[in-house]
């Protein structure tokens, strides 16, 4: 198990030390991510994220110094619960984020709200937290679940796919991918399958998929599954004739893994997301470059990104409140204005507290002898909310 790291102003190198309360003049962040399991990649990428926030703050908002507290929740949504009480119980944190996945958000939220603790995810868009769940203290820095796959379906629609193939996992997120595909979607879905968790064979489903000779497939199987399953059906020999497009299945945390595997096939592949390295934004233009010389050169993903804009919209809370860490009006009001220069541009917050954004094609290519996302052309969805925000009854 991985122990806990604290990281605070100024900044150092990672500790592994116990924790100290510290009184007031300290802004204490606990941050609940997924660091060991295959699904890491995601948590660590994140988690550099979160840093390269902390650095560009200077380690510090309204005179009050911040300090991050990672834990790792393991990919279980018992032990994000456990942790999360820690967080809020012992580590006494003022902001509870992170958050890769649906299932532990959904553990792991009403741990810290029930305690008047300010909840942000900085990745997990549980599609019940933006409409009937919708809390005051409750922020994402990323989107609802159905946004997404709703600007893939559009992006779909202009790629001339009449007929589509679709997988995802059988859990939450998996199955709001489906529904917000569908929406948009026009074409005809040959196949809607949702596969165990537990799966890492997708031999049965690739012949499904060669017998129904669909224009396109479209997959969402985040962290460990993508690896698996994009050398499955570049093995099979579908990718010579039937598209992969995909949701938060290819980025620039497993790219890398790609690159280094060779996987050719994968370039030109298209997904959607709110944000890409190359997006033309102040902000992107000064995190992107950073995050590299953070983190072995790689290009930030998506993860990363959200967790650099969740860390700016706490801070942006503290400034509203003047440091004042006990006027949560204040600090709610703040973040509610989004004060701050976002990686996407000025940053627009619903009433549920979800980001009101731009959605954008991208492609995989090699540009300088490095694989990345690059967005391709105007938004494929303009300021788009959840579509369920109108359940929101803050």
């Amino acid at each position: 198990m991985l122990k806990k790291f604290i990281l605070a102003a100024p900044i150092a190198a990672m500790l592994s030390v116990p924790s100290v309360h510290a009184n007031d003049d300290t802004v204490r962040v606990g941050i609940n991510l997924t660091l060991s399991t295959p699904a890491s990649i995601l948590g660590l990428n994140s988690k550099a994220g979160f840093e390269v926030a902390l650095k560009h703050l200077g380690g510090k908002v309204a005179g009050k110094k911040i300090e991050l507290i990672f834990e790792d929740n393991q990919f279980k949504p018992a032990i994000g619960k456990q942790k999360s009480e820690k967080l809020v119980k012992k580590d006494k944190v003022h902001f509870l984020t992170g958050f890769i996945f649906s299932h532990i958000l959904a553990a792991s939220a009403p741990v810290g709200l029930k305690a008047g603790k300010f909840v942000i995810s900085s990745n997990a868009g549980h599609s019940m937290f933006a409409g009937k769940k919708c809390h005051k203290n409750f922020f994402n820095s990323a989107w609802e679940n159905t946004q997404t796959p709703m600007a893939v379906g559009q992006m779909l629609n202009n790629e001339g796919v009449k007929k589509l193939y679709i997988l995802a996992p059988n859990y939450a997120a998996g199955k709001q991918m489906i529904t917000g595909l569908t929406r948009t979607f026009k074409g005809k879905v040959v196949t809607k399958a949702l596969t165990p968790m537990s799966q890492r064979d997708w031999s049965s489903d690739l012949s499904k998929i060669k017998a129904a000779k669909p224009d396109g497939v479209f997959v969402f199987y985040p962290g460990a599954w993508g690896p698996a399953f994009f050398t499955q059906y570049a093995q099979a020999g579908l990718h010579k004739t039937i598209p992969l497009y995909n949701a938060f299945s290819i980025d620039g945390a497993n790219l890398p893994i790609f690159q280094k595997r060779n996987m050719t096939h994968l370039l030109g592949t298209m997904n959607a997301n709110f944000w890409a390295p190359d997006l033309d934004t102040p902000a992107n233009k000064r995190f992107v470059p950073a995050f590299k010389k953070h983190y072995k050169g790689q290009f930030p993903a998506h993860y990363a990104a959200q967790a650099y804009d969740a860390l700016m919209l706490i801070a942006a809370g503290v400034r509203a409140a003047k440091g004042d860490l006990s006027n949560k009006d204040a600090i709610r009001k703040g973040m509610e204005e989004a004060d701050f220069e976002s990686v996407r541009g000025k940053i627009k917050f619903g009433k549920n507290h979800f980001p009101i954004q731009n959605f954008y094609a991208r492609k995989v290519v090699n540009k300088n002898g490095q694989w990345q996302l690059s967005k391709v052309g105007d938004a494929v969805l303009k300021n788009h909310a959840p579509t369920n925000s109108a359940e929101c009854k803050l």
